[in-house]
């Protein structure tokens, strides 16, 4: 009798692995597609001057971070410095070229790193979500120039005398 049981629960674990990691890859394919949706979104939002649910997609208690080293806000700052923009209907309009999308293990964080079109040419867009009322909401989304290595020594030096003061600034805080 003990030997039937353990084969039992043998084969029950045997055959339970592999359904619960196709579970899982499952889980995950659905929901980088709603990540995908959601940012792809994003930016036809911001394309569009759609400025209610543009910032609809954004938690509450959210920031965004923008690629001048004095650019971080909290959601209702940002909105303030976007809503003239999106008034005006001159936002800007990016276009994602490459999205990686990882989980955290419990499926209600993911992380994102992109590689974007912008008008400023190629910029980097990453971020953290979290799964808010069943719904992916960004959580803090960080905008990133690029800066080629065989120009970087002239891009800094263009930038030395705006940013040291910044660096003074900083370091006296």
């Amino acid at each position: 009798m003990k030997k039937i049981i353990s084969i039992v629960l043998l084969s029950f674990l045997i055959f339970s692995i592999p359904l619960s990691a196709q579970k899982k890859g499952f889980y995950e394919n659905v929901q980088k597609k709603n990540i995908n949706k959601l940012l792809d979104d994003l930016n036809t939002l911001a394309a569009n001057a759609d400025f209610e649910k543009y910032f609809d997609c954004f938690a509450e208690e959210s920031q965004y971070i923008g690629t001048d080293a004095t650019e971080v806000w909290q959601k209702q700052e940002f909105k303030d410095w976007a809503k003239p923009y999106f008034d005006k209907k001159t936002t800007w309009n990016f276009k994602s070229l490459k999205r990686n999308i990882y989980f955290s293990k419990d499926g209600n964080y993911a992380w994102f790193d992109e590689v974007l079109d912008t008008q400023m040419k190629i910029c980097r867009g990453s971020g953290v979500l979290q799964k808010i009322g069943g719904k992916w909401k960004i959580k803090q989304y960080v905008l990133s120039a690029t800066i080629p290595n065989e120009v970087i020594d002239e891009v800094t030096k263009i930038k030395t005398p705006i940013e040291d003061a910044l660096i003074q600034k900083l370091k006296n805080n």
